[in-house]
């Protein structure tokens, strides 16, 4: 199956990410922290992207876009670097990538630790992480969930978030719940009922929970707190020093995601030459519930100044940022207002 869950994102510990900041002040002045200012043989400029996870479905249009020549096109030979990250912002600054795919919770985190990072274009426009039931469950609102038991990865990540969302949503709190560290095991979890309830993706536990023939309902989170999901990140010296090549890169992604949006199918075929032992079928069911998540009324990778304001105010009122942050600086409108 797709495990699109494991890294789609991860919100790195204070601790963590003062370490992070530590190394930085010794890392900045790093070639790649510079914005991939070397070019490769026929002239083009050398970009790379921390992925945060393996090879997986969720990066169809990356595939796309490198398969299809887009990246080239716009003059520039792109690595895309996968593997697992916990923090594949901080990695970023340290100078190990030119661009991340993080969320905007990620982003705001980063800058309150002083991290100089800014999201130039958020590709999931729908934060995608809901609260799973059984379709036979007495939790028919969220005000329900209290006294019930909740199965999630763990207290990070944008599952933890989306919980504390759908909590304060509901005006209740972690302690009004049972909450069960169950790695990411939602799919047995659930099936065992050994949980009321888990914490997962939108475009991912439910499809699995039905495949075993486990009708579920689920509570998603972008239909109550309105969250920054996944985009390209990178650092404001880039941006600055380097507008023209972040542009093209955003330009030549969103190329990809429109493509694989209209050809899902090849969009399948093509990401089977990245992705070790894909099943295509299941790719494919997964894809087509991603699409509507990339969708909106915006134009493809639009910053909506009202998300991130409402995401900020949470983040502050649950004590995972201190207020004052400044958020013309975290994101800017490249695909478009």
């Amino acid at each position: 199956m797709m495990y699109i869950r494991h890294r789609l994102t991860m919100l790195m510990p204070f601790s963590a990410l003062l370490l992070v900041l530590t190394l930085v002040l010794g890392a900045c002045s790093g070639s790649a922290a510079a914005g991939g200012s070397t070019s490769s043989p026929g002239s083009l400029q050398n970009v790379s992207i921390g992925l945060g996870y393996i090879p997986d479905i969720q990066f169809a249009p990356f595939y796309v876009a490198q398969s299809k020549g887009y990246y080239k096109a716009a003059g520039l030979n792109v690595t895309l670097q996968n593997g697992i990250v916990n923090d594949v912002i901080g990695s970023m600054v340290l100078g190990h990538s030119t661009l991340a795919f993080a969320t905007g919770d990620e982003v705001m985190v980063a800058r309150s630790k002083n991290l100089d990072v800014i999201d130039v274009a958020t590709i999931y426009q729908k934060y995608p992480v809901s609260l799973i039931v059984p379709a036979n469950s007495s939790i028919h609102t969220l005000a329900d969930l209290k006294g019930h038991s909740i199965g999630e990865p763990g207290p990070y990540g944008a599952t933890h978030v989306g919980l504390l969302a759908l909590l304060s949503y509901a005006h209740l709190t972690l302690s009004d719940v049972h909450v069960d560290e169950i790695g990411f095991n939602q799919v047995p979890a659930l099936l065992g009922h050994k949980v009321d309830a888990v914490m997962g993706y939108s475009n991912n536990e439910p499809l699995q929970l039905e495949a075993h023939n486990f009708p579920v309902r689920t509570f998603n989170v972008s239909d109550y707190q309105p969250l920054v999901s996944n985009g390209i990140i990178t650092t404001t010296r880039t941006w600055q020093s380097n507008p023209q090549m972040v542009k093209n890169f955003v330009q030549a992604t969103i190329k990809g995601v429109q493509y694989t949006i209209a050809h899902p199918q090849e969009a399948v075929q093509i990401s089977a030459k990245y992705i070790p032992g894909l099943n295509t079928t299941q790719a494919l069911t997964v894809l087509n519930a991603t699409i509507p998540i990339w969708q909106s009324h915006n134009p493809f990778g639009y910053n909506d100044p009202a998300t991130w304001q409402s995401m900020t105010a949470f983040l502050v009122a649950q004590n995972i940022i201190p207020p004052g942050q400044n958020l013309t600086a975290a994101y800017t409108n490249i695909a478009g207002a």
